[in-house]
């Protein structure tokens, strides 16, 4: 399967659409640094080796209640054409994941359906919408005929990776990338059959240049809705290409959270959807024992940490801090003391980031420092202790339960067996902390001399 191999561009608009250098922007301070869902995603997809496999359940609603539902429990009985089931087996998938079973039926279905989807990273989704893309293109046909937005160009490319392992059996398919940077001769005409694009250049490509006849498509993809919409002017964007598109053309959008803002303009794109819900796992720290210690400043902070690290150092520990200063101090202070670590953090590009989780995730670091933006949904299992050298709390500072959550919770992350230390340093983080007992209706502990011993049990 052929791709326009492209370099790419270190620049982004800043607010008024300027384009900066990248480097430019790493002037943030710590109070501006927010979530980059576009980057955390990315991360994801870099660091996967594997699907997660996730106990939320799927809840099914479908556009008809009264045709039955199905779901299968292998590929072969979605009847593939036989170049694309070797395709999927080459990629090393046995058998479909959970939200395969049931939105791979959907996708494939004649008279074909729509579909709105949530599923996390990791669960397959990218993979099924490829397969839906692959199944309905007429390779003898030469002009585009499945659409597949992506909020940013990495992300398009992370895309393209896999519609070109899935299609590695079917030369005769290819694949355009419409991205900022991608040149091409007004006038020109697109032979390939799938374009993968961001939103403002297939929406030029589309619109204005008119390399892409909308009125061909087939099956138009929107991926990541979430971290769409989270982009100034990709909201509108995608609903212009959506406008062009024919009646009878198959919209498939896929988002990690179900916000409001993401359900409205999920509906606005997808008329008459199938939808896939998960179902919110139960919020549970039963298997997570919580302490607290009491320290009067960051340097007591940082000694108690010393202290318990004693008791520790067989487990593999995430560190998390509230600001990338506190994070690099912090990082620097435990290597002087002669402890392998690992820092996380912002500025740092996401292929780097990548490249720090899998040392951690191998073992060549016992440490992993970093602060709450970096840390967002990484997944690795052997780590067994989580400490808050600054406790969770929202831009207003309010506590952040989800956060906290996320952090230590065992949603699959942390293991099953685990140990959370909460550093307070003041009466508001006292406050903070006894709020987010509440919340979670568990009580945490003062951590004493004596625990040290039961914690080494619990970490060996």
């Amino acid at each position: 399967l052929s791709s326009l191999h492209l370099k790419e561009e270190k620049t982004k608009p800043d607010a008024n659409g300027a384009v900066v250098k990248a480097d430019d922007n790493l002037e943030k301070t710590e109070d501006e640094e927010k979530e980059d869902r576009a980057a955390q995603s990315l991360l994801n997809k870099l660091i996967r080796s594997n699907l997660v496999d996730t106990t939320n359940q799927v809840e099914v609603l479908q556009r008809d209640p009264t045709s039955p539902l199905y779901s299968v429990k292998s590929f072969e009985e979605l009847r593939l054409k036989p170049q694309l089931l070797q395709g999927v087996y080459a990629m090393g998938f046995n058998r479909p994941s959970k939200i395969q079973e049931n939105a791979l039926p959907m996708m494939l279905a004649e008279p074909p359906q729509n579909l709105i989807a949530q599923s996390q990273s990791g669960t397959g989704k990218t993979a099924a919408f490829v397969l839906a893309m692959l199944s309905r293109v007429e390779p003898g046909n030469k002009y585009p005929q499945c659409l597949c937005l992506s909020p940013t160009y990495e992300l398009a490319l992370q895309t393209g990776k896999v519609i070109e392992q899935m299609g590695k059996f079917y030369p005769e398919l290819k694949l355009a990338y419409a991205v900022r940077g991608n040149k091409l001769e007004r006038g020109q005409k697109i032979s390939e059959q799938i374009v993968i694009g961001t939103p403002g250049t297939v929406l030029d490509w589309c619109a204005k240049l008119k390399f892409i006849d909308p009125k061909k498509i087939k099956v138009f993809v929107l991926d990541e809705a979430d971290v769409m919409i989270a982009t100034q002017g990709h909201q509108d964007q995608s609903i212009r290409i959506q406008r062009m598109l024919p009646r009878d053309c198959q919209m498939l959008l896929f988002s990690a959270t179900f916000e409001d803002s993401v359900w409205k303009f999920a509906q606005k794109i997808v008329p008459d959807p199938n939808v896939i819900k998960l179902k919110r796992e139960e919020e549970t720290l039963d298997t997570i024992k919580q302490y607290y210690v009491l320290c009067n400043n960051r340097d007591e902070k940082f000694q108690a940490l010393c202290n318990i690290y004693g008791a520790i150092t067989i487990a593999q520990a995430m560190i998390f801090c509230h600001t990338r200063k506190t994070a690099s101090w912090l990082a620097a202070e435990l290597s002087k003391e002669g402890h392998q670590v690992a820092l996380l953090s912002g500025e740092m590009m996401v292929e780097q980031r990548a490249a720090v989780i899998e040392r951690f995730r191998e073992g060549k670091e016992k440490v992993l420092v970093t602060t709450n933006v970096c840390a967002r949904g990484i997944d690795v299992e052997q780590v067994s202790v989580v400490i808050n050298f600054d406790l969770p709390v929202d831009k207003v500072g309010n506590p952040d339960n989800e956060t906290y959550l996320h952090r230590i919770g065992r949603t699959g992350r942390f293991g099953k067996r685990g140990l959370a230390i909460n550093m307070v340093d003041s009466k508001h983080s006292m406050n903070i902390l006894n709020r987010i007992q509440e919340h979670f209706n568990k009580k945490i502990n003062k951590l004493d001399t004596d625990d040290l011993d039961e914690i080494g049990k619990i970490t060996n």
